[in-house]
């Protein structure tokens, strides 16, 4: 969950390492540091918080150099302090480390290696790796890299360099993400997420598990970690550009990505979904009519706001395709007993398609003998590359660090991904089908027609709730995962304590804390359970709870209720919870920014998650 950028070619180095470490700063901002080679020996430099102070030293440092590496720190192991934070270095001075991951068994390299006299300067696990290429490194670096991760366990994107090989950067991935980039006329690049080589280039290569590369100015060359034979990899596009991660005049990329959402579904469904029929074509999950009918299961698996996205699709696809669905919250699914084979369909779904407990299940998966399609938003991310199929949801680069844009657009595929099973398996007829269709391609003009007026009532209504310490979320059906959304949204940016329940639940606890002084937020849409959470809502109510109710224009029952009532359209019930979501991100991000609170990067938070 750390930035890594690293480049070597004829620009100046340091410009173009600090260029794209802050567009890597939503993984990691803890610490940051940089390092290059000038006059033959390597400069270091780093500091404690965000990468403006590091930016603040560079401003007094001359340099012409040619070749570094920068690195944003998420702290794991060690507090994040100047000490903490990346690069390290070997007893030498002469060799520099960064990386993104964790060294499992760093405790017992440590000690081996003191035991042989060398001298640790930080808390960190990444500076065992310094050390232990230090201990074989003669005059081969590579060797001396391959040797030494021989004896590393765990998750590892590594750039290395070392003064006395002058002319390359080295990188190695292991179960962490890294990207290469190469530009035309000389240079090359790496670096931990796409954004940070975006200003640069978008000829990218994707590294894979035990690849390691070479980078020079001329070429990058890439060998087996393992035994050293080359290794071929694709040169890939990418199709963003950097101004499409960039702010466009808004105060934060949270609110940018909330307001880009009916673009970001319309992508999403953009030339797979016919408007005519209703019909959805998939050609890319790559399974046959008779694979699909032959599923009797489908298992979801994903983490956070991924997993409530499946938690929705749930309800479609068992409504609606008629098939058993689990949902997993993936660093819990491979710790029990999984009964998976040929006959389950297991989606996996990752905002990045890096996140490291969705990938663990995704192999697991895979093992077992079930075939995978994923649902990602990263072209040629390691889940995209390992799944048998994938859904992209075209949501483009999310930078915020909590969730928006991302979500509904794994909303908005696995509706496609519902409709076009319930074809398939002929569970719904036409009429319905098209119906269906209809409603998700109506959704985006109605989002968008609706977000100025929410932006600017829930900025106002915001004002109320800045000193609040709990928060309750209700809903019921469908409307329940974005209870649990809401609360998540609120607690990731406000540091506010939000709990999302099914409203049927209330009575069973959570009513003991109802007071003048709780806040309670009910979605009470229009749909088949309408009635029982107005019941609930009636509960809080009689209580003195706040009430908050979201819900449709026409109801006028919900006024009376309601100390505060955010009125949506009506809409296709399906699309209930793509629509009920948006006021609550920005409920969320009106009360954090109120606050004072870093909306983009939250505090212990980092956007892709790639420790287990």
């Amino acid at each position: 969950m750390c930035g890594i950028v690293g480049y070597v070619g004829p620009r100046k180095v340091v410009p173009i390492v600090l260029e794209g470490l802050k567009h890597l700063e939503y993984r990691g901002y803890d610490s940051a540091g940089i390092v290059f080679l000038e006059d033959g020996a390597l400069h270091k430099y780093r500091s404690e918080g965000k990468l403006a102070n590091l930016e603040e030293i560079m401003d007094e440092v001359e340099t012409k150099s040619h070749i570094g590496l920068g690195h944003t720190r998420w702290a794991t192991h060690g507090p994040p302090t100047k000490k903490n934070a990346h690069p390290h270095s070997d007893c030498t001075g002469e060799l520099v480390v960064v990386h993104n991951g964790i060294i499992e068994n760093f405790q017992k390299l440590r000690k081996e290696l003191q035991a042989k006299g060398h001298i640790f300067t930080s808390d960190t696990d990444t500076e065992v790796v310094a050390h232990l290429i230090e201990e074989y490194l003669e005059d081969d670096l590579v060797a001396a890299i391959r040797r030494a991760l021989q004896e590393v366990e765990g998750s590892y994107a590594l750039g290395v360099m070392w003064s006395k090989e002058p002319e390359i950067l080295v990188a190695v991935r292991n179960q962490s993400p890294l990207v290469l980039g190469i530009k035309e006329g000389g240079g090359s690049f790496m670096a931990s997420d796409i954004p940070a080589l975006l200003p640069s280039t978008n000829q990218v290569i994707f590294l894979e598990d035990q690849d390691l590369a070479v980078l020079s100015n001329e070429d990058i060359k890439i060998i087996s970690l393992i035994d050293g034979a080359p290794r071929h990899r694709e040169v890939q596009e990418i199709l963003w550009n950097i101004g499409m991660a960039q702010k466009a005049g808004y105060r934060h990329f949270m609110l940018k990505e909330i307001f880009e959402q009916p673009q970001s579904i319309l992508n999403t469904f953009r030339g797979r979904l016919n408007p005519e029929s209703g019909h959805v074509n998939l050609p890319e999950i790559g399974l046959s009519e008779d694979k699909i009918r032959s599923f009797s299961r489908i298992s979801l698996v994903a983490c956070g706001t991924s997993w409530h996205a499946a938690l929705v699709a749930k309800y479609w696809l068992e409504k609606w395709v008629g098939i058993p669905v689990e949902v997993d919250i993936a660093s819990e699914f491979r710790y029990r007993r999984l009964l998976l084979g040929p006959d389950v369909l297991v989606i996996p779904i990752s905002q990045s398609g890096e996140t490291a407990d969705t990938l663990a299940g995704l192999r697991l998966a895979k093992e077992l003998g079930a075939t995978v399609i994923a649902i990602c938003n990263v072209v040629g991310s390691t889940i995209t590359r390992e799944s048998h199929g994938t859904i992209y949801t075209h949501a483009g680069p999310e930078i915020g660090v909590a969730s928006t844009k991302a979500f509904t657009s794994q909303l908005t595929a696995f509706f496609l991904l519902t409709l076009y099973l319930a074809k398939v398996r002929n569970t719904v007829d036409e009429a319905t089908l098209k119906q269906l269709g209809r409603g998700l391609l109506d959704l985006p003009a109605v989002i968008e027609q609706e977000l100025p007026r929410l932006h600017a009532e829930l900025e106002v209504l915001a004002e109320q709730f800045v000193q609040c310490r709990d928060f309750l979320y209700l809903g019921r059906g469908l409307n329940f995962p974005i209870a649990l959304e809401g609360a998540l949204k609120l607690k990731e940016i406000s540091y506010i304590h939000a709990e999302g329940y099914a409203a049927g639940e209330l009575k069973h606890g959570p009513i003991a804390l109802i007071d003048k002084d709780m806040p309670v937020l009910a979605l009470v849409p229009p749909d088949d359970v309408y009635s029982k959470v107005v019941s609930n809502v009636e509960e809080v109510k009689a209580r003195h709870g706040r009430l908050i109710l979201v819900g449709c224009a026409r109801d006028e029952h919900l006024s009376d209720l309601a100390d505060d009532l955010i009125v949506l359209p009506a809409v296709h019930p399906e699309m209930h919870p793509l629509l009920y979501c948006i006021p609550l991100q920005l409920l969320a991000y009106h009360i954090a920014h109120r606050r004072g609170c870093d909306v983009d990067q939250p505090r212990n938070l980092a956007k892709s998650v790639t420790v287990e």
